[in-house]
């Protein structure tokens, strides 16, 4: 698995939450929406990242959109967050997303070449040692996710939270058809009651 975190956001105010979801797939329950939109070509990072992007480095950044109807915050366990792609028939892997270190690392300063006749093989678990020449550039990178990074793992009553979540997939783009996003671990903060997980398949239609 690859090491967590999350990147991109904005919180909307409550006058905002019943305007549509701009996003390309979205389930719903519970008094919680989801949107989700995997962002799958270069250009959809100009807008956040002016420089260095994280598609050129083989991440993928998907942006959620989370709108709690309910009464009472709802806490969402981001490090929970899983990216279940299918490697052939019979081998699945989940990735955890990445946080703006990593990302920065995988970009600027890891060797993503690959042999086109082991593709198929397991997506490679990055190393945990301290990276060398983390120069200007990576932290102008690094700087990008975190500034743009949800502002909380709570959602308040009647609000919306969006942002971009990164998944190192070695630019395995075509793994995408048939990825999932699994997000398990959502909970009313006052009742302490947990919300029923949300299993996004990237192939659904969005049923906005």
């Amino acid at each position: 698995m690859v090491v967590a975190g999350l990147c991109g956001a904005r919180e909307a105010s409550g006058q905002q939450q019943s305007a549509p979801m701009r996003t390309s797939i979205v389930d719903s329950h519970e008094g919680v929406t989801i949107g989700v939109d995997p962002w799958t070509s270069a250009g959809r990072y100009h807008g956040k990242f002016p420089k260095k992007n994280p598609y050129t480095g083989g991440v993928l950044a998907i942006h959620l959109t989370i709108r709690n109807d309910n009464d009472e915050p709802i806490r969402l366990n981001r490090g929970r967050i899983r990216l279940v792609v299918q490697l052939d028939e019979d081998n699945k892997q989940e990735l955890e997303p990445l946080n703006a270190d990593d990302v920065a690392d995988a970009v600027l300063l890891e060797n993503h070449q690959k042999d086109p006749t082991i593709r198929r093989s397991p997506i490679p678990l990055p190393t945990s040692h301290a990276k060398p020449t983390r120069d200007k550039k990576w932290e102008e990178l690094r700087d990008d996710c975190q500034n743009a990074a949800l502002p909380s793992p709570v959602i308040a009553p009647h609000s919306t939270m969006e942002g971009l979540v990164y998944f190192d997939v070695r630019s395995e783009w075509d793994l995408l058809e048939n990825a999932r996003l699994y997000i398990p671990d959502l909970e009313r903060m006052t009742t302490k009651q947990a919300i029923l997980y949300f299993d996004i398949g990237f192939s659904q239609e969005s049923n906005n």
